[in-house]
């Protein structure tokens, strides 16, 4: 059997502070970073994706930033893709890749060796699904996904488009109920030699954090993005248009709503979001919890922690 090769996932709710560890983790290991979100692959998405900027890297190599246009398809399969070949090119560079984001679906799809390929070609069936969500409305479709498989309607939000598509289209093609897909692929092994470690926060904080990066991404300029985005043609019906941010200030460019609200709705669904997040994570198994209030908020002891874990993983069973 072929050794594993080695894999850091640090991963966390939106604003917990991943970007900023993952970091320092990088420089001490001398490891690259691989990006496991779902939004900072596209070009000209920087402010409302909280892509990290070339000047706050510190030297550290970054992955799947800026690969995509916004009207390019992405999915998990492409991530899978994409990010398995990073994989073997840190590794064969003699560093160690380190998986950092929210994006909990696409970190299990890597670090689990997903295998997607049974419905990676049916684009037929998902184009039907997409016009039907596009012409009834998401409820409409996420009710068809409740009487089909509870467990993921109430795990999916009826405005995630792709997702509700996704599960409905698994369902439609295998008669299988994708919830019990995803928990039949949780209990494979990691297929590498793995810690996964999950930073976290109180929830107050957190929620306090999302708040003021919202408004601190409407001073650098997220607006302005957003427009920018739409005179160059980039629309709602795109999936990356669909994004936190983006799809609330473009409903307010297209005057739908006034800026308050839109600003409301982005804090209020970032918040709804990070929830999700935390609820992901908690059911995905051998991960290691990293709670930031444990360690009074000192970053020296976080990283001091999560150095020691790697380092001894082969003494432990979470690893």
């Amino acid at each position: 059997m072929a050794e594993k090769l080695p894999l850091i996932v640090l991963a966390g709710p939106t604003a917990v502070g991943k970007t900023h560890l993952s970091i320092r983790l990088a420089k001490h290991l001398g490891a690259e970073i691989i990006s496991a979100d779902s939004m900072q692959v596209y070009k000209h998405m920087d402010i409302g994706s909280a892509k990290i900027r070339p000047a706050q890297m510190e030297g550290v190599r970054h992955h799947m930033l800026d690969i995509l246009e916004p009207d390019e398809e992405f999915n998990v399969v492409i991530f899978k893709n994409r990010v398995t070949q990073c994989i073997r090119e840190i590794t064969d560079r003699g560093h160690i890749p380190i998986l950092t984001g929210g994006t909990g679906f696409y970190i299990q799809a890597v670090l689990y060796d997903i295998d997607f390929t049974e419905n990676e070609e049916n684009t037929k069936l998902r184009t039907r699904l997409e016009r039907l969500y596009d012409k009834k409305g998401a409820q409409y479709l996420h009710h068809m996904l409740r009487k089909a498989d509870e467990a993921s309607a109430q795990a999916i939000h009826a405005n995630n488009k792709k997702r509700v598509v996704r599960a409905l289209e698994f369902y439609f093609l295998t008669g299988k109920k994708i919830s019990e897909h995803n928990e039949t692929e949780r209990q494979k092994l990691s297929a590498y030699d793995s810690c996964y470690f999950v930073l976290n926060d109180d929830r107050k904080k957190l929620y306090e954090r999302i708040d003021r990066r919202v408004d601190d991404m409407l001073s650098e300029g997220l607006l302005a993005e957003v427009n920018s985005l739409k005179e160059a043609g980039f629309d709602k019906n795109l999936v990356s248009m669909q994004g936190l941010g983006y799809k609330e200030l473009l409903r307010f460019l297209n005057g739908e709503i006034g800026l308050e609200e839109a600003v409301y709705l982005i804090k209020r669904d970032t918040r709804h979001f990070a929830k999700r997040q935390i609820t992901w994570f908690k059911r995905e198994k051998d991960v290691i919890w990293v709670e930031k209030g444990a360690f009074g908020y000192d970053e020296e002891e976080i990283l001091a922690y999560i150095i020691d874990r790697w380092e001894h993983r082969k003494d432990c069973n979470f690893c």
